[in-house]
C-alpha cells in the first residue's frame, strides 16, 4: 500500500490549491478591483462563463473563506458577493503579479506584436 504524501516544500501550496480551477482568479481579481457585486454584474464582466460554472466557483470560494455572500429575501432574491479579509489578501497577491504577467505576455512568442 502506497501513501500519497506531498512534501511540505512550498508554504504557498494551500492557497495555490484553493485558487486552482478556471475562473477563480478572475472572480477574486474582479471583486477586489470593483468591490462587492451582484451575481449578474459578475457574470457580465466575465462573458464566456456560464451561470452554472459561476455559481459553482462562487460557492467554492465561499467555502474556502475567500468570498462572502449576502442574500436579500426579495423576489427575485438579490445576492451580493464580496471578498473576505482573506480574499482581499489574495487579491493583493494577484495584483502583485500584474507587472510580471505583462512581461510574460510581451515575451511570449504567441503574443501579437
Amino acid at each position: 500500500m502506497t501513501e500519497d504524501i506531498t512534501p511540505d516544500l512550498c508554504p504557498a501550496d494551500p492557497i495555490l490549491r484553493v485558487m486552482a480551477g478556471r475562473w477563480k482568479t478572475h472572480i477574486v481579481y474582479l471583486l477586489g478591483e470593483d468591490g462587492p457585486a451582484r451575481f449578474t454584474a459578475i457574470q457580465r464582466r466575465l462573458p464566456p462563463i456560464s451561470p452554472k460554472v459561476l455559481t459553482s466557483r462562487l460557492r467554492e470560494l465561499e467555502q474556502d473563506g475567500l468570498v462572502w455572500r449576502v442574500q436579500e429575501e426579495t423576489i427575485p432574491p438579490k445576492v451580493t458577493y464580496g471578498l473576505t479579509e482573506l480574499g482581499l489578501e489574495v487579491h493583493a497577491i494577484l495584483k502583485s503579479f500584474d507587472a510580471v504577467g505583462q512581461r510574460l505576455k510581451s515575451a511570449s512568442p504567441d503574443s501579437p506584436a
